[in-house]
Protein backbone atom coordinates (compact mmCIF):
# COMPACT_ATOMS: atom_id res chain seq x y z
CA UNK A 1 0.00 0.00 0.00
CA UNK A 2 0.97 3.63 -0.46
CA UNK A 3 2.32 5.69 1.84
CA UNK A 4 0.06 8.24 0.94
CA UNK A 5 -3.07 5.79 0.38
CA UNK A 6 -1.87 4.09 4.19
CA UNK A 7 -2.33 8.22 6.31
CA UNK A 8 -5.32 8.91 4.23
CA UNK A 9 -7.11 5.60 5.65
CA UNK A 10 -5.83 6.13 8.76
CA UNK A 11 -6.40 10.04 9.43
CA UNK A 12 -10.31 9.03 7.89
CA UNK A 13 -10.43 6.16 10.48
CA UNK A 14 -9.24 8.48 13.69
CA UNK A 15 -11.54 11.34 12.39
CA UNK A 16 -14.59 8.82 12.08
CA UNK A 17 -13.60 7.52 16.01
CA UNK A 18 -13.15 10.79 17.53
CA UNK A 19 -16.71 11.98 15.77
CA UNK A 20 -18.28 8.82 17.28
CA UNK A 21 -16.59 9.83 20.46
CA UNK A 22 -18.28 13.23 20.41
CA UNK A 23 -21.87 12.05 19.60
CA UNK A 24 -21.91 9.34 21.98
CA UNK A 25 -21.10 12.37 25.08
CA UNK A 26 -23.62 14.32 23.42
CA UNK A 27 -26.13 11.19 23.61
CA UNK A 28 -25.68 10.62 27.17
CA UNK A 29 -26.10 14.06 28.05
CA UNK A 30 -29.28 14.40 26.12
CA UNK A 31 -30.17 11.60 27.57
CA UNK A 32 -29.75 13.34 31.01
CA UNK A 33 -31.72 16.79 29.63
CA UNK A 34 -34.30 14.51 28.49
CA UNK A 35 -34.90 13.13 31.97
CA UNK A 36 -35.01 16.21 33.32
CA UNK A 37 -37.53 18.07 31.14
CA UNK A 38 -39.61 15.09 32.25
CA UNK A 39 -39.11 14.91 35.48
CA UNK A 40 -40.06 18.83 35.55
CA UNK A 41 -42.54 18.78 32.48
CA UNK A 42 -40.67 20.88 30.67
CA UNK A 43 -41.57 20.95 27.14
CA UNK A 44 -38.27 21.40 25.55
CA UNK A 45 -38.71 22.30 21.65
CA UNK A 46 -35.81 22.75 19.18
CA UNK A 47 -35.92 25.39 16.71
CA UNK A 48 -33.99 24.76 12.99
CA UNK A 49 -33.47 26.09 9.66
CA UNK A 50 -30.94 27.76 6.79
CA UNK A 51 -29.65 31.29 8.18
CA UNK A 52 -32.29 33.90 7.27
CA UNK A 53 -35.64 31.71 7.22
CA UNK A 54 -37.09 33.67 9.65
CA UNK A 55 -36.70 31.68 13.25
CA UNK A 56 -36.12 34.77 15.47
CA UNK A 57 -38.61 37.26 13.90
CA UNK A 58 -40.97 34.05 14.36
CA UNK A 59 -40.36 34.16 17.80
CA UNK A 60 -41.21 37.70 18.21
CA UNK A 61 -43.94 37.39 16.88
CA UNK A 62 -45.13 34.17 18.35
CA UNK A 63 -43.68 34.34 22.35
CA UNK A 64 -45.43 37.30 23.44
CA UNK A 65 -48.76 35.80 22.76
CA UNK A 66 -46.91 32.39 24.36
CA UNK A 67 -45.38 34.02 27.60
CA UNK A 68 -49.08 34.98 28.68
CA UNK A 69 -50.18 31.45 28.74
CA UNK A 70 -47.33 29.44 29.65
CA UNK A 71 -44.09 30.41 31.87
CA UNK A 72 -41.08 30.19 29.15
CA UNK A 73 -37.75 30.60 28.19
CA UNK A 74 -35.48 30.71 25.08
CA UNK A 75 -31.98 29.34 24.35
CA UNK A 76 -29.85 31.18 21.44
CA UNK A 77 -27.80 29.68 19.29
CA UNK A 78 -25.76 31.76 17.14
CA UNK A 79 -21.24 32.08 15.97
CA UNK A 80 -20.78 35.63 17.34
CA UNK A 81 -23.37 38.48 19.10
CA UNK A 82 -26.25 38.63 21.71
CA UNK A 83 -28.31 40.00 18.63
CA UNK A 84 -31.19 37.72 18.61
CA UNK A 85 -31.14 37.18 22.72
CA UNK A 86 -31.36 40.97 22.88
CA UNK A 87 -34.42 41.28 19.91
CA UNK A 88 -36.55 38.55 22.54
CA UNK A 89 -35.53 40.28 25.95
CA UNK A 90 -37.02 43.59 24.44
CA UNK A 91 -40.11 41.54 24.42
CA UNK A 92 -40.04 40.21 27.88
CA UNK A 93 -38.76 37.11 27.09
CA UNK A 94 -36.29 35.40 29.45
CA UNK A 95 -33.47 34.56 26.59
CA UNK A 96 -29.72 33.21 27.24
CA UNK A 97 -27.74 33.80 23.94
CA UNK A 98 -24.74 31.12 23.47
CA UNK A 99 -22.39 31.96 21.09
CA UNK A 100 -20.84 28.80 19.29
CA UNK A 101 -17.72 30.24 17.34
CA UNK A 102 -16.05 27.32 15.42
CA UNK A 103 -19.82 25.42 15.71
CA UNK A 104 -22.36 25.73 13.46
CA UNK A 105 -24.65 24.07 15.96
CA UNK A 106 -25.63 23.62 19.54
CA UNK A 107 -24.61 20.38 21.31
CA UNK A 108 -26.61 18.88 24.57
CA UNK A 109 -23.44 20.19 26.32
CA UNK A 110 -24.44 24.11 25.96
CA UNK A 111 -28.01 23.50 26.85
CA UNK A 112 -27.27 21.89 29.95
CA UNK A 113 -24.99 24.29 30.93
CA UNK A 114 -28.05 26.82 30.36
CA UNK A 115 -30.18 24.54 32.73
CA UNK A 116 -29.46 26.17 36.51
CA UNK A 117 -29.79 30.14 34.61
CA UNK A 118 -33.92 28.68 34.05
CA UNK A 119 -36.58 30.06 36.55
CA UNK A 120 -38.41 27.10 38.76
CA UNK A 121 -40.82 27.49 37.29
CA UNK A 122 -40.37 27.52 33.79
CA UNK A 123 -42.48 25.02 31.82
CA UNK A 124 -41.88 25.72 27.77
CA UNK A 125 -38.29 25.90 26.88
CA UNK A 126 -37.66 27.05 22.99
CA UNK A 127 -34.11 26.46 21.25
CA UNK A 128 -33.49 28.30 18.47
CA UNK A 129 -30.48 26.48 16.93
CA UNK A 130 -27.83 27.93 14.70
CA UNK A 131 -28.70 28.61 11.38
CA UNK A 132 -28.10 25.35 9.34
CA UNK A 133 -29.40 22.11 7.98
CA UNK A 134 -26.34 19.92 8.14
CA UNK A 135 -24.89 19.49 11.27
CA UNK A 136 -27.57 20.65 13.52
CA UNK A 137 -28.83 16.87 12.40
CA UNK A 138 -26.59 15.14 14.06
CA UNK A 139 -26.75 16.48 17.73
CA UNK A 140 -30.21 15.69 20.18
CA UNK A 141 -30.51 18.20 22.11
CA UNK A 142 -32.92 16.56 24.39
CA UNK A 143 -35.36 18.25 23.02
CA UNK A 144 -39.30 16.62 22.86
CA UNK A 145 -40.29 18.13 19.30
CA UNK A 146 -37.92 19.52 16.45
CA UNK A 147 -39.48 22.19 14.08
CA UNK A 148 -37.44 22.81 10.94
CA UNK A 149 -38.22 25.97 9.18
CA UNK A 150 -38.21 26.34 5.28
CA UNK A 151 -38.53 30.08 3.44
CA UNK A 152 -39.96 30.27 -0.11
CA UNK A 153 -37.29 32.30 -0.65
CA UNK A 154 -34.87 29.37 -0.43
CA UNK A 155 -36.29 27.07 -3.50
CA UNK A 156 -38.80 24.35 -3.16
CA UNK A 157 -35.92 21.75 -3.20
CA UNK A 158 -34.33 22.03 0.24
CA UNK A 159 -35.88 18.90 1.63
CA UNK A 160 -34.47 16.77 -1.32
CA UNK A 161 -31.15 17.89 -0.72
CA UNK A 162 -30.78 18.12 2.71
CA UNK A 163 -33.10 15.22 3.63
CA UNK A 164 -31.45 14.11 7.21
CA UNK A 165 -33.01 17.13 9.11
CA UNK A 166 -35.99 16.87 7.73
CA UNK A 167 -36.76 13.29 8.06
CA UNK A 168 -35.99 13.82 11.86
CA UNK A 169 -38.29 16.39 12.17
CA UNK A 170 -41.79 16.41 13.67
CA UNK A 171 -43.33 19.62 11.77
CA UNK A 172 -42.57 21.71 9.71
CA UNK A 173 -42.96 25.48 9.07
CA UNK A 174 -43.09 26.77 5.87
CA UNK A 175 -42.02 30.36 6.12
CA UNK A 176 -42.45 33.56 4.24
CA UNK A 177 -45.67 32.45 2.74
CA UNK A 178 -46.42 36.21 2.14
CA UNK A 179 -43.58 36.18 -0.57
CA UNK A 180 -45.57 33.09 -2.65
CA UNK A 181 -46.69 35.81 -5.51
CA UNK A 182 -43.31 37.44 -6.14
CA UNK A 183 -40.83 33.80 -6.17
CA UNK A 184 -40.93 31.09 -8.48
CA UNK A 185 -40.91 28.73 -5.08
CA UNK A 186 -43.77 25.94 -5.82
CA UNK A 187 -45.58 24.65 -2.45
CA UNK A 188 -47.16 21.64 -3.97
CA UNK A 189 -43.20 20.12 -5.28
CA UNK A 190 -41.73 20.98 -2.26
CA UNK A 191 -44.72 19.13 -0.51
CA UNK A 192 -44.52 16.14 -1.93
CA UNK A 193 -40.50 15.96 -1.69
CA UNK A 194 -40.93 16.68 1.69
CA UNK A 195 -43.97 13.79 2.30
CA UNK A 196 -41.46 11.46 0.38
CA UNK A 197 -38.95 11.87 3.21
CA UNK A 198 -41.15 11.98 5.89
CA UNK A 199 -44.56 11.11 5.58
CA UNK A 200 -45.32 11.88 8.96
CA UNK A 201 -44.10 15.34 10.04
CA UNK A 202 -46.76 18.23 10.40
CA UNK A 203 -46.83 21.04 7.89
CA UNK A 204 -47.40 24.29 9.30
CA UNK A 205 -47.59 27.73 6.52
CA UNK A 206 -46.80 30.87 7.76
CA UNK A 207 -45.95 34.51 7.51
CA UNK A 208 -44.73 36.41 10.43
CA UNK A 209 -44.94 39.55 8.70
CA UNK A 210 -48.90 39.05 7.85
CA UNK A 211 -49.77 36.81 10.90
CA UNK A 212 -50.79 34.47 8.26
CA UNK A 213 -50.50 30.83 10.32
CA UNK A 214 -49.31 32.29 13.23
CA UNK A 215 -52.23 31.10 15.23
CA UNK A 216 -52.04 27.20 14.23
CA UNK A 217 -48.45 27.34 15.33
CA UNK A 218 -49.27 28.54 18.76
CA UNK A 219 -51.77 26.75 19.21
CA UNK A 220 -49.73 23.69 18.48
CA UNK A 221 -47.34 24.56 20.59
CA UNK A 222 -49.29 25.07 23.43
CA UNK A 223 -51.60 21.65 22.65
CA UNK A 224 -47.73 19.70 22.65
CA UNK A 225 -47.46 21.35 25.96
CA UNK A 226 -50.73 20.52 27.21
CA UNK A 227 -49.99 16.37 26.12
CA UNK A 228 -46.75 16.57 27.62
CA UNK A 229 -48.51 17.60 30.78
CA UNK A 230 -50.97 14.72 30.70
CA UNK A 231 -48.67 12.38 29.96
CA UNK A 232 -46.00 13.40 32.52
CA UNK A 233 -48.83 12.98 34.95
CA UNK A 234 -49.53 9.59 34.59
CA UNK A 235 -46.18 8.29 35.50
Amino acid sequence: MHTRCFFAIFDSMQRLEINQKVLSKNDEIAKRLREYFKLRSILALNLVSSPGSGKTTLLEKALPILNKRHRLAVIEGDLRTENDALRLRRLGIDAFQIETWDACHLEALDIERIIPKLADDVELLIIENVGNLVCTASYDLGEDYTFVLLSTAEGDDKPAKYPIIFLHADFFILSKIDLLPYLDFNPDRCRDALLQINSKIEILPLSAKTGEGLEPFIDTISRLLAEKKSNDSRL
